[in-house]
C-alpha cells in the first residue's frame, strides 16, 4: 500500500539561539509554501528545553521530498546555520530513495542515526478545506 512520504528530522539548536530560531521560522515557513507547491504538511516544534526542534514533513511522495532538497541545496545563505548547530537525527516513513539518502548525507553528514519505516500498512491524510 502506498502512503505519504514523511520526514522528521531533529536538530540542535545552537546555545542561546533559541528565540533566533523562533523569529527565523515564519520565514522559512512561507519560503517552503512559495517554492514547494507539492509539500502536504510542514511543521517545526521545539523540545521543553529549547535545546532541540524538530521538523516534520509530510509529502505526496519521494519526487516532491527530493524538490525540497534540491531547494535547500541551492541556497546561498542557509539561516538555518546561524541557530541550528545540526541535525542529531532522521526518520522517514516511506522508501527513501537513493537521491534522497545521498542529498541527506551531504547536507546533515555521515554518520546521523536513520531511521526507515518503508513499508505503509494504512492510514489517511485529511487536508484542512
Amino acid at each position: 500500500m502506498s502512503g505519504p512520504f514523511i520526514f522528521v528530522a531533529t536538530n540542535k539548536v545552537r546555545d542561546g539561539k533559541i528565540e533566533d530560531e523562533q523569529c527565523r521560522v515564519p520565514g522559512w515557513i512561507r519560503f517552503i509554501q512559495d517554492n514547494e507547491p507539492r509539500t502536504i504538511g510542514f511543521h517545526e516544534y521545539r523540545s521543553e528545553d529549547g535545546t532541540e526542534v524538530e521538523y516534520i514533513q509530510i509529502h505526496p511522495d519521494t519526487d516532491s521530498f527530493e524538490h525540497h532538497m534540491r531547494v535547500l541545496s541551492d541556497l546561498v545563505n542557509p539561516s538555518w546555520k546561524e541557530t541550528l548547530e545540526g541535525t542529531t537525527a532522521i526518520r522517514m516513513y516511506g522508501r527513501p530513495t537513493r537521491a534522497i539518502l545521498d542529498m541527506l548525507e551531504a547536507l546533515a553528514g555521515a554518520g546521523i542515526p536513520v531511521t526507515v519505516f518503508d513499508e505503509h500498512l494504512g492510514g489517511f491524510t485529511r487536508l484542512q478545506g
